[in-house]
């Protein structure tokens, strides 16, 4: 019998998709995917360059802990250089994964019942890691009208004696908002009074489109000694599959989740890391290049959907997602089949138009459907052009 911890979990509904377009796809099937949110860009050379060097240089060992002294380093020099704030390598943790970086962080400061405020739409992971941790996830929801982005007064009014923390994720996964420095300023003199943490995933830093990045913890000595900053090397340099994430906190947080993840993982894989030193000392050329063409494709992919009956969207400012509100189709039929919520919406949409976007149910929005436009112009037009096939069909 398995554990209760284990089914109070939910699989990720992301994966989940993507399995089932990959699946569609291995048998021949004409499928289009918008589900996982990965570039489609290829790890830079020099990246790759510096993990072959590695290998050649016999550096296929364990590693400390928390990662090697040169990338902890390049982590803490990437933190003030692009960040302007100041770490010691020796407050870097280097993980298997921004994921991992998370899920240590949560293991490192929540008690049993520790409830953490998580603005909603959420990245799915978010709520079931601080189960995990044994915490209690609480969704502070925002709305389309206020660009997804919540307020003080929202994290107020979810306020109660057990509240440990506030998850902030900006630019957003899924919705793409990015939170202004006005806007973060004021979270941050929030946590401060209120004595909470701040987990502030900052994975899609260097994907914004309009406005500037603000680091919550560069504003001031305080707020910095109650945040954990995480980051990775995933979306910034195309490295999904290298699994290199990095957490920045004060000691004392940075020392627990080192010692929780020497039991957990022992280190993160020794060429990865290698080729992340690279990647954070390579310059952000290739990644502007990346970014450059992500708006392409966002401004014409929203303008599409906008241009649709039916459906609606947002413009996001950054990551690579496109929250598209369905309202209007909700309650309408497929043959015998009713689209009640963004589940239906999206297994219809798969099954009739062989087109995998990702149910808004799992990041607390039951009424959207998530598309990724971290695939090629042509992916994009395809699947718009089915988007007005499918909604045709419905009555």
């Amino acid at each position: 019998m398995i554990s209760e911890k284990a089914k109070r979990i939910t699989p990720s509904p992301t994966l989940a998709v993507d399995s089932k377009y990959k699946e569609m796809c291995a048998n021949g099937e004409d499928a289009v995917g918008f589900g996982c949110g990965e570039p489609d860009f290829d790890t830079p050379q020099y990246i790759k360059d510096a993990a072959i060097r590695a290998m050649m240089e016999g550096k296929t060992k364990y590693t400390a802990a928390a990662g090697t002294p040169e990338l902890r380093k390049a982590v803490a020099d990437k933190f003030l250089r692009e960040n302007g704030i100041s770490y010691e390598p020796s407050q870097i943790v280097v993980s298997n994964g921004a994921k991992h970086s998370l899920m240590n962080a949560f293991l490192a400061i929540l008690d049993a019942g520790d409830e953490v405020l998580i603005p909603s739409p959420y990245w799915v992971s978010y709520p079931e890691m601080v189960k995990l941790a044994d915490g209690v996830p609480v969704a502070v929801k925002t709305t389309e009208k206020n660009d997804f982005k919540a307020t003080v007064r929202d994290f107020e009014k979810a306020l109660t004696p057990k509240t440990k923390a506030i998850v902030l994720n900006s630019p957003s996964n899924p919705t793409g908002m990015v939170y202004t420095e006005a806007e973060i300023r004021e979270i941050a003199d929030f946590a401060v009074e209120k004595d909470l943490y701040v987990i502030s995933d900052e994975v899609y830093e260097h994907l914004i489109y309009e406005g500037r990045h603000t680091s919550i913890a560069s504003l001031g000595e305080e707020i910095k000694n109650r945040t954990i900053t995480i980051n990775g090397a995933s979306k910034t340099f195309a490295m999904t599959g290298w699994r290199i994430g990095y957490a920045a906190a004060n000691s004392e947080i940075a020392k627990a989740m080192a010692s929780i993840q020497s039991h957990g993982a022992s280190n993160p894989n020794s060429i990865a890391q290698a080729a992340a030193v690279a990647a954070l000392s390579g310059g952000l050329s290739e990644v502007i290049k990346m970014r450059d063409e992500f708006k392409k494709r966002r401004d014409f992919f929203v303008d599409a959907i906008n241009e649709t009956d039916g459906v609606s969207c947002l413009k996001p400012h950054g990551a690579f997602y496109i929250m598209m509100n369905i309202d209007g189709v909700l309650g309408k039929r497929l043959g015998k089949e009713v689209i009640k919520n963004a589940d239906d919406f999206s297994r219809l949409f798969l099954e009739a138009a062989k087109v995998a976007v990702v149910s808004g149910v799992g990041f607390d929005a039951p009424n959207y459907v998530r598309w990724s436009y971290a695939v090629d112009m042509e992916s994009i037009k395809k699947g718009i052009e089915r988007l007005r096939n499918f909604l045709k069909l419905l009555r």
